[in-house]
């Protein structure tokens, strides 16, 4: 099973106080692990002042203003971009023809000076998985799964994504059972 470039949606009976509510993109998904970012919890950062506490001016007038996201709890102290594949980073991994994802600083500057990709989420920190993981996870009825789609990434209201992820499913998630069971 490799769920990269798939959403992780959590069941509406998950609780837990990081990952309740969330829509988690699955940027990568192998025998190793799996690592993903939220893309429905905005911090109290936006763009514009991550980029002046990065030392980072912007140098044409853009609508900076857009929050930051929680993209989970490790490595909270350092920023990833998932974006539009339209340009070449460092550290840049091609997901998708839709959906790349970047960890190095050069992606903040080129967003700065107005050369960053079409579209773009930033987040501090990402979700991960060891191996095995993520599989025991939604085994035990923690998260749906359902193939990835990119305009809910970055077209639609913060507000929006969770419902919009599970409207891909094609049902009512509400009336699902929370109980595992085995045929």
């Amino acid at each position: 099973m490799n769920l990269s470039n798939h959403f992780l949606i959590a069941m509406p009976s998950m609780h837990d106080p990081i990952f309740g509510g969330t829509v988690v993109y699955l940027c990568e998904h192998n025998d190793y692990g799996a690592l993903g970012v939220v893309i429905n919890r905005p911090m109290e950062l936006t763009l514009d002042h991550l980029l002046e506490k990065l030392n980072l001016k912007p140098e044409i007038p853009a609508p900076f203003e857009k929050p930051v996201m929680f993209g989970g709890p490790v490595q909270d102290d350092r920023g990833f971009v998932l974006h539009t594949p339209d340009a070449k980073f460092n550290s840049m991994l091609t997901i998708s023809n839709d959906v790349a994802f970047t960890t190095s600083r050069d992606i903040l500057e080129a967003i700065a000076s107005g050369e960053g990709p079409e579209k773009m989420l930033v987040s501090i920190g990402y979700a991960g998985w060891s191996a095995g993981q993520l599989e025991q996870e939604i085994s035990h009825n923690g998260w749906l799964t359902v193939s990835a789609d990119p305009s809910i990434i970055f077209d639609l209201p913060i507000s929006q994504r969770y419902t919009a992820a599970i409207k891909l499913l094609g049902f009512d998630p509400n009336k699902l059972t929370y109980e595992v069971g085995h045929a």
